[in-house]
Protein backbone atom coordinates (compact mmCIF):
# COMPACT_ATOMS: atom_id res chain seq x y z
CA UNK A 1 0.00 0.00 0.00
CA UNK A 2 1.56 3.44 -0.78
CA UNK A 3 1.30 6.05 1.65
CA UNK A 4 -1.86 7.83 1.27
CA UNK A 5 -3.33 10.79 3.21
CA UNK A 6 -7.39 11.63 2.96
CA UNK A 7 -7.78 15.10 3.16
CA UNK A 8 -11.37 15.89 4.60
CA UNK A 9 -13.14 19.31 3.91
CA UNK A 10 -15.42 21.13 1.85
CA UNK A 11 -14.48 23.34 -0.96
CA UNK A 12 -11.14 23.90 -2.88
CA UNK A 13 -8.92 26.51 -1.91
CA UNK A 14 -4.93 27.51 -2.08
CA UNK A 15 -4.11 25.84 1.36
CA UNK A 16 -5.25 22.59 0.35
CA UNK A 17 -4.22 23.00 -3.18
CA UNK A 18 -0.25 24.12 -1.29
CA UNK A 19 -0.50 20.99 0.98
CA UNK A 20 -1.48 18.51 -2.25
CA UNK A 21 1.65 19.57 -3.78
CA UNK A 22 4.14 19.47 -0.73
CA UNK A 23 3.10 15.92 0.31
CA UNK A 24 2.99 14.61 -3.37
CA UNK A 25 6.98 16.22 -3.90
CA UNK A 26 7.51 13.81 -0.30
CA UNK A 27 5.44 11.09 -2.41
CA UNK A 28 2.45 10.91 -0.51
CA UNK A 29 -0.56 10.59 -2.60
CA UNK A 30 -3.60 12.93 -1.17
CA UNK A 31 -7.27 12.47 -2.37
CA UNK A 32 -9.33 14.72 -1.39
CA UNK A 33 -13.21 14.26 -0.06
CA UNK A 34 -15.68 16.09 1.23
CA UNK A 35 -16.94 15.65 4.72
CA UNK A 36 -19.39 12.90 3.98
CA UNK A 37 -19.22 9.75 5.79
CA UNK A 38 -19.84 8.01 2.66
CA UNK A 39 -17.32 8.86 0.55
CA UNK A 40 -14.91 8.67 3.62
CA UNK A 41 -16.12 5.13 4.07
CA UNK A 42 -15.00 4.12 0.45
CA UNK A 43 -11.06 5.89 0.55
CA UNK A 44 -10.97 4.37 4.44
CA UNK A 45 -9.06 0.69 3.88
CA UNK A 46 -5.75 2.17 2.16
CA UNK A 47 -5.61 5.27 4.09
CA UNK A 48 -2.53 6.18 6.41
CA UNK A 49 -3.69 9.30 7.96
CA UNK A 50 -6.91 11.43 8.33
CA UNK A 51 -6.82 14.93 8.09
CA UNK A 52 -9.49 16.89 8.58
CA UNK A 53 -9.37 20.65 7.88
CA UNK A 54 -11.55 21.95 10.07
CA UNK A 55 -14.23 24.80 8.11
CA UNK A 56 -17.34 26.59 9.58
CA UNK A 57 -19.26 22.86 8.29
CA UNK A 58 -18.33 20.86 11.19
CA UNK A 59 -21.16 23.02 13.16
CA UNK A 60 -23.72 21.74 11.15
CA UNK A 61 -22.36 18.17 11.08
CA UNK A 62 -22.01 16.61 14.43
CA UNK A 63 -22.82 13.11 12.36
CA UNK A 64 -19.55 13.78 10.84
CA UNK A 65 -17.28 13.87 13.87
CA UNK A 66 -19.03 11.04 15.78
CA UNK A 67 -17.98 9.15 13.11
CA UNK A 68 -14.32 9.85 13.03
CA UNK A 69 -14.26 9.45 17.12
CA UNK A 70 -16.08 5.93 16.30
CA UNK A 71 -13.80 4.93 13.58
CA UNK A 72 -10.35 6.18 14.82
CA UNK A 73 -10.79 5.52 18.27
CA UNK A 74 -11.64 1.50 17.47
CA UNK A 75 -9.42 0.78 14.83
CA UNK A 76 -6.40 2.83 16.21
CA UNK A 77 -6.43 4.84 12.60
CA UNK A 78 -3.99 8.06 12.69
CA UNK A 79 -6.02 11.64 12.95
CA UNK A 80 -4.98 14.92 12.40
CA UNK A 81 -7.10 17.97 12.82
CA UNK A 82 -6.50 21.71 11.71
CA UNK A 83 -8.31 24.63 12.19
CA UNK A 84 -9.01 27.58 14.22
CA UNK A 85 -9.85 27.70 17.93
CA UNK A 86 -12.71 27.92 17.87
CA UNK A 87 -13.03 24.82 15.25
CA UNK A 88 -10.90 22.63 17.33
CA UNK A 89 -12.87 23.61 20.22
CA UNK A 90 -15.73 22.13 18.62
CA UNK A 91 -14.09 18.92 17.22
CA UNK A 92 -13.00 18.19 21.13
CA UNK A 93 -16.37 18.33 22.23
CA UNK A 94 -16.82 15.47 20.79
CA UNK A 95 -13.42 13.87 19.80
CA UNK A 96 -11.20 12.86 22.95
CA UNK A 97 -7.86 14.36 22.72
CA UNK A 98 -6.48 10.55 23.45
CA UNK A 99 -7.64 9.82 19.65
CA UNK A 100 -6.36 12.49 17.80
CA UNK A 101 -2.83 12.40 16.90
CA UNK A 102 -1.60 15.93 16.51
CA UNK A 103 -3.64 19.34 16.55
CA UNK A 104 -2.86 22.23 14.10
CA UNK A 105 -4.22 25.70 14.71
CA UNK A 106 -4.68 28.53 11.72
CA UNK A 107 -2.86 30.03 10.73
CA UNK A 108 -0.15 27.60 9.52
CA UNK A 109 2.96 27.35 7.15
CA UNK A 110 2.13 24.51 4.91
CA UNK A 111 5.99 23.46 4.48
CA UNK A 112 6.11 22.84 7.94
CA UNK A 113 2.83 21.31 8.22
CA UNK A 114 3.78 18.80 5.57
CA UNK A 115 7.00 18.29 7.38
CA UNK A 116 4.78 17.14 11.01
CA UNK A 117 2.39 15.01 8.75
CA UNK A 118 5.24 12.79 7.42
CA UNK A 119 7.06 12.54 10.50
CA UNK A 120 3.74 11.40 11.48
CA UNK A 121 3.43 9.09 8.50
CA UNK A 122 6.63 7.85 9.51
CA UNK A 123 5.79 7.12 12.84
CA UNK A 124 2.80 5.07 12.19
CA UNK A 125 4.82 2.75 9.96
CA UNK A 126 7.30 2.25 12.49
CA UNK A 127 4.39 1.43 14.69
CA UNK A 128 3.28 -1.27 12.41
CA UNK A 129 6.73 -2.73 11.98
CA UNK A 130 6.17 -4.12 15.55
CA UNK A 131 3.27 -6.21 14.21
CA UNK A 132 4.65 -9.90 14.21
CA UNK A 133 3.61 -12.45 11.20
CA UNK A 134 3.76 -16.17 11.28
CA UNK A 135 4.33 -17.58 7.68
CA UNK A 136 3.19 -21.24 7.38
CA UNK A 137 3.53 -22.40 3.51
CA UNK A 138 5.45 -25.72 2.00
CA UNK A 139 5.70 -24.28 -1.28
CA UNK A 140 9.14 -22.11 -0.87
CA UNK A 141 8.60 -20.09 -3.94
CA UNK A 142 5.48 -19.01 -2.50
CA UNK A 143 7.29 -18.13 1.14
CA UNK A 144 9.57 -16.12 0.37
CA UNK A 145 7.02 -13.97 -2.44
CA UNK A 146 5.16 -13.31 0.74
CA UNK A 147 7.95 -12.80 2.58
CA UNK A 148 9.72 -10.26 0.52
CA UNK A 149 6.20 -8.33 0.00
CA UNK A 150 5.41 -8.22 3.84
CA UNK A 151 8.39 -7.66 5.84
CA UNK A 152 8.29 -3.75 4.30
CA UNK A 153 5.92 -3.42 6.80
CA UNK A 154 6.20 -6.65 9.01
CA UNK A 155 8.13 -8.43 11.32
CA UNK A 156 7.97 -12.11 9.40
CA UNK A 157 9.04 -15.78 10.55
CA UNK A 158 9.07 -18.01 7.77
CA UNK A 159 8.26 -21.80 8.09
CA UNK A 160 8.10 -24.66 5.88
CA UNK A 161 5.77 -26.99 7.71
CA UNK A 162 3.10 -27.34 10.47
CA UNK A 163 5.25 -29.08 12.63
CA UNK A 164 8.35 -26.42 12.43
CA UNK A 165 5.20 -23.27 12.93
CA UNK A 166 3.94 -25.72 16.26
CA UNK A 167 7.66 -25.58 17.31
CA UNK A 168 7.87 -21.63 16.59
CA UNK A 169 4.85 -20.93 18.49
CA UNK A 170 5.66 -23.24 21.34
CA UNK A 171 8.24 -20.26 22.56
CA UNK A 172 6.95 -17.13 20.45
CA UNK A 173 3.73 -15.24 20.48
CA UNK A 174 3.11 -13.63 16.97
CA UNK A 175 0.01 -11.33 15.93
CA UNK A 176 -0.96 -12.95 13.20
CA UNK A 177 -0.62 -16.79 11.75
CA UNK A 178 -1.27 -16.60 7.75
CA UNK A 179 -1.43 -20.88 7.04
CA UNK A 180 -1.28 -22.87 3.75
CA UNK A 181 -4.30 -24.98 4.09
CA UNK A 182 -2.79 -27.48 1.15
CA UNK A 183 0.10 -29.08 2.51
CA UNK A 184 1.21 -32.65 3.09
CA UNK A 185 2.10 -34.49 5.67
CA UNK A 186 0.39 -32.17 8.52
CA UNK A 187 -2.25 -30.30 6.63
CA UNK A 188 -3.07 -26.97 7.15
CA UNK A 189 -6.87 -28.31 9.12
CA UNK A 190 -4.73 -30.12 11.58
CA UNK A 191 -2.44 -27.75 12.62
CA UNK A 192 -5.14 -24.73 12.93
CA UNK A 193 -6.59 -27.47 15.27
CA UNK A 194 -3.52 -28.21 17.44
CA UNK A 195 -2.93 -24.13 18.11
CA UNK A 196 -6.69 -23.91 18.78
CA UNK A 197 -6.39 -26.48 21.29
CA UNK A 198 -3.38 -24.77 23.39
CA UNK A 199 -4.47 -22.26 25.96
CA UNK A 200 -1.28 -20.41 25.01
CA UNK A 201 -2.11 -20.26 21.13
CA UNK A 202 -5.48 -20.23 20.99
CA UNK A 203 -6.05 -16.33 20.78
CA UNK A 204 -4.05 -15.79 17.80
CA UNK A 205 -5.93 -14.98 14.88
CA UNK A 206 -5.28 -17.68 12.12
CA UNK A 207 -5.70 -17.20 8.18
CA UNK A 208 -5.71 -19.47 5.65
CA UNK A 209 -3.76 -19.21 3.24
CA UNK A 210 -5.43 -20.84 -0.17
CA UNK A 211 -5.29 -21.58 -3.66
CA UNK A 212 -8.76 -22.41 -4.48
CA UNK A 213 -11.54 -20.31 -4.95
CA UNK A 214 -14.61 -22.29 -5.54
CA UNK A 215 -17.51 -22.21 -3.26
CA UNK A 216 -16.55 -25.97 -2.33
CA UNK A 217 -13.36 -24.98 -1.40
CA UNK A 218 -14.08 -21.87 0.02
CA UNK A 219 -16.78 -23.39 2.65
CA UNK A 220 -14.87 -26.02 3.61
CA UNK A 221 -11.57 -24.12 4.78
CA UNK A 222 -14.41 -21.70 6.41
CA UNK A 223 -16.00 -24.73 8.18
CA UNK A 224 -13.42 -24.84 10.71
CA UNK A 225 -13.76 -21.27 11.82
CA UNK A 226 -11.03 -19.49 11.17
CA UNK A 227 -10.57 -15.92 11.32
CA UNK A 228 -10.29 -15.46 7.67
CA UNK A 229 -8.57 -16.64 4.30
CA UNK A 230 -6.47 -15.30 1.72
CA UNK A 231 -6.68 -16.96 -1.89
CA UNK A 232 -3.01 -17.20 -2.47
CA UNK A 233 -3.49 -16.02 -6.50
CA UNK A 234 -4.48 -12.69 -5.12
CA UNK A 235 -2.13 -9.72 -5.82
CA UNK A 236 0.41 -7.97 -4.27
CA UNK A 237 -1.73 -4.89 -3.77
CA UNK A 238 -4.62 -6.26 -2.25
CA UNK A 239 -2.86 -9.01 -0.03
CA UNK A 240 -1.06 -5.92 1.81
CA UNK A 241 -4.51 -4.41 1.75
CA UNK A 242 -5.90 -6.99 2.94
CA UNK A 243 -3.39 -7.41 6.24
CA UNK A 244 -2.95 -3.62 6.86
CA UNK A 245 -6.95 -3.49 7.33
CA UNK A 246 -6.49 -6.29 9.67
CA UNK A 247 -3.92 -4.44 12.11
CA UNK A 248 -5.78 -1.36 11.85
CA UNK A 249 -9.62 -2.60 12.27
CA UNK A 250 -8.75 -6.71 13.93
CA UNK A 251 -11.47 -7.58 11.25
CA UNK A 252 -10.26 -9.63 8.06
CA UNK A 253 -11.61 -9.11 4.80
CA UNK A 254 -11.84 -11.92 2.60
CA UNK A 255 -10.40 -12.22 -0.97
CA UNK A 256 -13.01 -13.88 -3.16
CA UNK A 257 -11.42 -13.43 -6.24
CA UNK A 258 -8.76 -13.15 -7.86
CA UNK A 259 -7.00 -10.12 -8.51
Amino acid sequence: MANKVLLINEGAAFLTESLIANLKKAGITTVQTEPVISKIEREKDDTNLFFLLAGEYIYELPELLVYLKDMCGDEERVLCVAGYDKEIAEIEETIPEGIISRIFHRPFDVKVLTAELLSIITEDEERKKDKHILLVDDDVTFLRMMQSWLSSKYVITAVKSGMQALTYIASHNPDLILLDYDMPVSPGPQIFEMIKSEPASARIPVIFLTGKADRESVMAVMRLKPDGYLLKTASREKIMESVDHFFASQKWENLYVDS
